[in-house]
């Protein structure tokens, strides 16, 4: 599968600057692009319908062409969805972590 590195998911309960909520998922989310290590912040509502997994375990997350192809075969954690424009994601089990699939849209 053709996949590329995008950056680490780590859940903490700090606020942090920058944060972007999206609603959808009751958490709060730093950009990529503002940590030297391609890290990405999350903070989630007590309330977030988000999987436990997510709420208390690091993931990674990978750009893929195509999610369902990624998807195939693999135990799904999240099925895709759209947490902004031009951005499609879902979540897999890989070994007890999650991973994320990344699909950018092309318009």
């Amino acid at each position: 599968m053709d996949k590329k590195f995008n950056h680490v998911g780590i859940p903490t309960t700090q606020v942090r600057p920058g944060e972007t909520y999206l609603e959808g998922g009751k958490v709060y989310i730093t950009a990529i692009d503002a940590s030297p290590y391609a890290i990405e912040w999350l903070r989630f509502e007590a309330d977030s319908p988000m999987p436990d997994l997510l709420k208390t375990t690091a993931h990674v997350a990978f750009e893929v062409p195509n999610l369902e192809a990624a998807m195939a075969g693999k135990q799904v954690l999240l099925e895709p969805f759209s947490p902004m424009p031009g951005l499609r994601v879902a979540f897999i089990v890989d070994d007890g972590a999650p991973i994320e699939y990344m699909q950018k849209e092309t318009v």
